[in-house]
């Protein structure tokens, strides 16, 4: 039963993130918490990302900025290897709450970073890729944070879709194949990743002709409340933890 919602979610998760960019590990984590548990949900959701990032790229191939994707996968990735290794250093209780608090903060952190970062440059992007890449390797997901920054640098709706898809790919490989190396990535969390990443993947085919119509407004309220839910839903399974 809890595969099945996993997969129910998974689907509705690709459609979202393949509209919006980014969105697929908010939803999922606090699933994935609960059938798992927080620590081995990290892991699970790395694989998953690997694939439902390398769709998006197939998916916006001719419109993906290499330059861009080099600058800030270059810094980001040896920066998620340190986070992936920094997390598996951390309590099961800990890395729940450090995700809630994460996605949570990232409510009013990316209204400001959206609001004063007007136009960046490639040495903006391999800045942010440092930062980001090593909280990615910590958190399940920071592709909120990732959002301003892709957008600064001027790329909308299918070049930032595909863009910041292959640098994160980068990161999530990274991550992936550390948790891999520490021996935190056992058969069964890996195959339970394959099958949320291959929903993931049909979810952001279909989700391609929906991408051009969407108001950015839309846009900004969806991923606030995905947010909101999934920050807050851990956060609480952290507090009533024994």
């Amino acid at each position: 039963m809890g595969l099945f919602i996993l997969i129910a979610v998974s689907l509705v998760a690709g459609v979202v993130s393949g509209i919006i960019g980014t969105g697929s590990s908010i939803m999922l984590m606090p699933v994935l918490a609960s059938v798992y548990g927080p620590k081995e949900a990290v892991p699970i959701m790395a694989v998953a990302a690997v694939m439902a990032n390398a769709s998006r790229i197939v998916a916006w191939w001719r419109e993906v900025d290499w330059r861009a994707c080099a600058a800030y996968a270059g810094t980001g990735t040896p920066a998620a290897i340190l986070g992936a290794r920094t997390m598996l250093s951390l309590p099961p209780r800990a890395v729940d709450a450090a995700i809630g608090a994460f996605l949570v903060l990232m409510i009013p952190t990316r209204h400001w970073l959206a609001a004063r970062l007007i136009q960046l440059h490639l040495w903006h992007l391999a800045l942010a890729g440092t930062v980001i890449g090593f909280l990615t390797g910590i958190v399940v997901s920071t592709g909120p944070a990732s959002v301003p920054v892709f957008i600064g640098y001027g790329l909308t709706k299918g070049a930032f879709i595909g863009t910041e898809a292959a640098g994160s790919l980068a990161l999530y490989a990274a991550k992936t194949l550390t948790f891999g190396s520490a021996g935190a990535l056992p058969l069964e969390s890996l195959s339970s990743g394959l099958v949320v990443g291959a929903t993931l993947m049909g979810g952001a085919f279909l989700a391609k002709p929906f991408v051009l119509r969407l108001p950015s407004e839309t846009f900004r309220f969806v991923m606030d409340g995905l947010l909101l839910v999934s920050g807050g839903s851990l956060l609480w399974s952290a507090a009533s933890a024994p």
